[in-house]
């Protein structure tokens, strides 16, 4: 499939235009892949999707999905797009002891990061922080992304989607105000409900 054939001009265009040219009965990894590969083609490496999303669009138009397939080609595909960002190193978000412990690392970094863009009196120093500021949210967004989808997917038992859907919620206050993170963070796992809902999670 060469890109310059396809006569898209839109992503979603060319998603549906790519799928109809595959010819497929049920779409999958493969599928969903050789989509990316075509939009990367044609728009440049900043056009890819990931495949949840490719998935949603082809199934709006009667693609029939693989469902356990797609979802795990996206989280295989979320974590790789997490890795390549230097705050991925490390991070682990599969449990709630697992993610704890990534937390703290998350607010070590973006202390450390506050604290150095203050000191900083170099503009292009500055710049730099808070160019890793924005790298450290898109990482933290990407690791709530597939919370959320591991929080919905039937693949997983009911324990393991309720602590999808805990940690994704943790990720969700990060985002929204990461200086008051801590302090809620521990009064929530302090709580009545949190203890009822997760005695295994033993506080350190």
């Amino acid at each position: 499939m060469n890109a310059k054939s396809w006569r898209a001009r839109t992503k979603r265009d060319l998603i549906i235009e790519v799928w109809e040219a595959l010819d497929c009965e049920s779409v999958g990894a493969h599928e969903l892949e050789q989509i990316q590969h075509a939009l990367v083609g044609k728009f440049g490496a900043g056009a890819s999707e990931s495949p949840a999303a490719i998935a949603r669009v082809v199934a709006d138009e009667g693609a029939a999905l693989r469902h356990p397939e797609v979802f795990e080609f996206d989280v295989k595909w979320r974590r790789g797009e997490l890795a390549k960002t230097s705050f991925g190193d490390g991070l682990d978000f599969s449990d709630l002891s697992s993610a704890f412990a990534s937390v703290v690392k998350l607010e070590e970094r973006r202390l450390r990061l506050g604290t150095e863009n203050v000191r900083s009196q170099k503009s292009e120093v500055r710049s730099q922080e808070q160019r890793l500021s924005k790298e450290l949210r898109v990482a933290v967004a990407a690791a709530r992304d597939d919370c959320l989808l591991r929080a919905r997917s039937q693949i997983f038992d009911s324990q393991q989607r309720e602590q999808a859907k805990e940690v994704s919620e943790w990720l969700r206050v990060w985002l929204q105000s990461p200086e008051l993170f801590s302090d809620w963070l521990d009064l929530r796992r302090r709580s009545p409900e949190y203890r009822a809902k997760f005695p295994e999670d033993n506080e350190d």
